[in-house]
């Protein structure tokens, strides 16, 4: 669960006069620790604003704290593979997306540029079928 984050670096600039033509989020984890029995996850967040008309970089740790088992699954595959588990990914790129959001907004409007709002993801379970109502006799 993650239970913290720490904001390391923030960066951001605009070309005058230019229009946007599109916004591209890139979100990199760089390092995975277990610091004090707790998961630390460090990101850059990157927010560009085509075409070359800006961009926001934040750079944050992720505090998260885990069971034992799961916090050495993750920290085990990082040293191996550059990655965490699947499952856990989706966590941690959630929690870096609503913090990239949130304060990229504010270094966003300092600079005159738009939000870096991303809609999540919209996901629909598969519902068995409905059920025919009986024949009226």
């Amino acid at each position: 669960m993650i239970v913290g984050e720490r904001i390391l670096d923030v960066s951001g600039k605009k070309t005058i006069g230019a229009s946007i033509k599109g916004l591209n989020i890139n979100i990199a984890l760089e390092d995975v620790q277990r610091q004090n029995g707790q998961v630390e996850i460090t990101y850059v967040y990157t927010a560009n604003y085509e075409e070359n008309v800006g961009q926001i970089k934040i750079k944050g740790v992720l505090v998260a704290k885990e069971e034992d088992k799961l916090a050495n699954e993750i920290v085990d595959m990082w040293k191996k593979n550059k990655k965490v588990p699947d499952a856990y990914a989706e966590t941690v790129l959630s929690a870096v997306n609503y913090s990239g959001s949130a304060n990229g907004t504010l270094l966003a409007r300092v600079l005159g540029l738009t939000a870096p709002l991303i809609p999540p993801r919209i996901q629909l379970s598969k519902a068995s079928a409905p059920e025919k109502p009986a024949a009226k006799k």
